[in-house]
């Protein structure tokens, strides 16, 4: 099993293929396993390097609140580069993942060849009612444990699109999110999405940012519609793709669709486009 630690945690990562490398970093509901159709896709052309954040099994459950934080998630990712001797890979995430690939790319865009940033913003328009819903979540996660969570999470309002489209894609989903580890899952929360800037705060520097950058939302992804929008407004090099009667976990509900999208702009990249306007 590949590890590396981070800052005394140890996380675990999987590497397929060959070629320029590309990082995807996942979301609050899913694990490095919810990429599997990116990198049964991607990995013919790249390196594609999938990975557990720190309180996901198999990598470390840290007990201390502490230990998780938007910051310390940048980091995570920053660190497992140097592990990797990768010094520049094209980044991507979903959600949670969405927002570290974002602000990773802010603080070491020398680092990201590119970033994809899919359904990120969730509580940007509403943050102190995003914080009081997470702090009902994350009481039951702490008493109850992962079963009440995972059955009103997972089906929540943009989840209900996966059950629609893909039954059996959907109870895989399901399977995974009630089997996360429900103290890493309460942490996870409290320490990263319940403390970071809202999207919207994140302004001045995505207008410096010079890094080609791809946002991808589905159009029934209400938290995240207006910040795809102010991203696609405010980062100078940004393309911004709605899927259509999709809801939040994108790469999941149309991973053809995503998996093609998101390669014509690697592409592009690579053949120097995207360059600054």
């Amino acid at each position: 099993m590949s590890t590396f630690e981070a800052c005394g945690v140890h996380l675990y990562y999987e590497e397929h293929g060959n070629g320029f490398p590309l990082i995807w970093s996942h979301e609050f509901g899913g694990n490095y396993d919810s990429w599997d159709p990116q990198v049964s896709f991607f990995s013919r052309r790249y390196r594609v390097i999938t990975y557990a954040a720190r309180g996901y099994p198999p990598s470390d459950v840290p007990e201390d609140p502490a230990a998780y934080s938007q910051d310390q998630a940048i980091e995570d990712l920053r660190l497992l580069m140097i592990h990797l001797n990768i010094p520049q890979a094209h980044i991507g995430g979903l959600s949670m993942g969405g927002n570290v690939a974002l602000n990773f790319g802010l603080r070491h865009p020398e680092m990201a060849r590119s970033l994809i940033v899919a359904a990120c913003g969730s509580g940007s328009d509403n943050p102190e009612q995003f914080r009081s819903d997470g702090a009902r979540m994350t009481e039951v996660l702490m008493t109850q444990g992962m079963e009440p969570m995972a059955r009103d999470y997972g089906h929540g309002p943009t989840r209900t699109q996966l059950l629609r489209k893909d039954p059996k894609g959907f109870q895989v989903f399901y399977d995974g999110l009630a089997s996360h580890s429900a103290l890493g899952s309460a942490l996870t929360y409290r320490g990263i999405q319940m403390t970071r800037p809202p999207v919207y705060d994140l302004v001045e520097g995505m207008r410096q940012l010079q890094v080609p950058t791809l946002v991808m939302i589905g159009d029934e992804d209400d938290p995240c519609v207006n910040p795809a929008v102010f991203m696609k407004r405010n980062i100078p090099r940004c393309g911004l793709v709605v899927f259509p009667r999709s809801g939040h976990a994108i790469n999941l509900e149309e991973p053809d669709l995503f998996n093609r999208t998101a390669l014509d702009f690697l592409s592009e990249v690579e053949e120097g486009g995207w360059q600054p306007r």
